[in-house]
């Protein structure tokens, strides 16, 4: 019988102990990749102690935009302004739908003034190739998307490539070397601290990852899986489409993304999708949008920002509340719904949302839950009323599915992102130790 596995790895296949984990969602993702390599406690303070290489958004894309019309076409799509957008530069581009909600965001690379890569399920989403003009041409390509992060990230840069890479800012990538091979190399991460990309053909996947691999073996390189990969995304502030909140498409024009809804877990009712969709504002990232062009959800999203309800915040959870939910395993009667570790819930996709209330009320949703080895807590990203939202406030997360077991869980609202160490965007290299 012919396997139903398809997709090969965009690393070696390493026999050590290494979890994988296959599965079928369509053609955005690859069917098998890499859950845990060396536990996800060790991999979870990876990009704290020393730095990670993750391999998990490999054959994601990029989808290739160029033409004469590229940048015009491109820049209708999106709130973000191409006003000051150059060749060599990357910008987290943000496409919403009519009504002002997240419709797809991810990295929108310049390679030429007539051509784009868009990274992650980015723009232009899901969009009707009809809709596309003749002068477009767009292209997914089969590359490989490394992510390099932690304080040791540069070092392991630098000894692999044998190049200095100080000159590459925030936002920023230029082409190096690994292993004879050209690799496009980028300062961008999820970390919120020191983070870099590496991009190219899938062809050279194994060979650039095992290089780099073996390069940080004394400086404190790890493996990161993808059962563990979401985690520094809540610590350090990003939220992430299908984790944090799904795609605002309409669902009977896209199939694959209804498949999502079947898969959604969480207290607030499945057939709730507002509570599981995001505009920009909720998730602070409405200080990208520039009202110098034309886009979809544009009049909504203007009038959002002059009159906001909701931002996005982080939730600590009460250690005691956690423990019970564990606790209840050992007594009779139904038990909470477990909190896994390192990520609840531990599916994809998940569009998960819980119903946070103050004083009885409903003031919004929780999602993204994650324990972090870096501060010895459960947190979790709140979307919550503005009046809600001031640090200190002390709410409760209803935790557990609809219609099933709820466990109210107190929290309190903590500042976002809730990694104190400095960013990504902030760090002056040229001063870091070199290998």
């Amino acid at each position: 019988m012919e396997s139903s596995l398809s997709g090969p790895l965009p690393h070696p296949f390493y026999a050590d102990h290494v979890l994988y984990h296959a599965y079928d969602w369509g053609t955005t993702l690859p069917s098998v990749r890499a859950w845990e390599f060396n536990g996800w406690q060790a991999e979870s303070r990876s990009w704290i102690d020393g730095c990670y290489i993750h391999a998990g958004l490999s054959r994601t894309g990029p989808t290739s935009i160029k033409g004469p019309g590229a940048a015009e076409w491109l820049q209708g799509q999106v709130i973000n302004s191409f006003a000051n957008f150059p060749v060599g530069s990357m910008k987290h581009a943000v496409m919403c739908n009519d009504a002002g909600l997240i419709e797809a965001h991810g990295i929108v690379e310049r390679k030429a003034d007539d051509e784009f890569e868009s990274f992650a399920g980015g723009p232009p989403g899901r969009v009707k190739p009809t809709s596309v003009p003749h002068d477009v041409e767009i292209t997914r390509l089969d590359h490989y998307l490394f992510q390099i992060a932690g304080p040791t990230a540069l070092e392991v840069l630098e000894k692999v490539t044998g190049d200095n890479l100080r000159d590459i800012g925030f936002l920023r990538f230029r082409d190096s070397m690994i292993d004879g091979l050209a690799t496009e190399v980028g300062r961008i991460g999820m970390t919120g601290s020191l983070a870099y990309e590496l991009h190219g053909p899938m062809a050279d996947a194994p060979a650039v990852y095992d290089a780099v691999f073996r390069a940080g073996q004394d400086l404190g390189i790890q493996r990161l899986g993808w059962g563990t990969y979401l985690v520094n995304h809540v610590e350090g502030g990003f939220p992430q489409m299908t984790w944090t909140f799904a795609p605002a498409v309409d669902l009977g024009l896209h199939p694959e993304v209804a498949g999502y809804w079947r898969n959604i877990s969480g207290s607030v009712d499945p057939a709730d999708h507002r509570a599981r969709t995001r505009s920009p504002v909720e998730v602070r990232w409405h200080n990208m949008a520039r009202f110098d062009h034309d886009f979809p959800g544009r009049e909504a999203l203007q009038a959002e920002i002059d009159n906001p309800k909701r931002t996005t915040v982080t939730l600590r959870w009460n250690a005691e509340d956690v423990l019970d939910t564990y606790g209840s395993l050992l007594r009779e009667g139904e038990p909470y719904k477990p909190i896994d570790f390192p990520y609840s819930p531990q599916r994809w996709p998940m569009a998960h949302a819980d119903h946070v209330l103050l004083d009885g009320q409903r003031i919004g949703w929780s999602s993204s839950t994650a324990y972090s080895s870096r501060f010895r807590q459960v947190i979790s990203m709140g979307c919550l009323d503005l009046d809600a939202a001031d640090i200190g406030t002390e709410v409760t997360v209803q935790w557990g599915d609809h219609g099933g077991p709820i466990k109210a869980i107190r929290a309190t609202v903590e500042h976002f992102p809730y990694l104190d160490a400095e960013r990504n965007s902030e760090l002056d290299v040229k001063d870091l130790r070199r290998a």
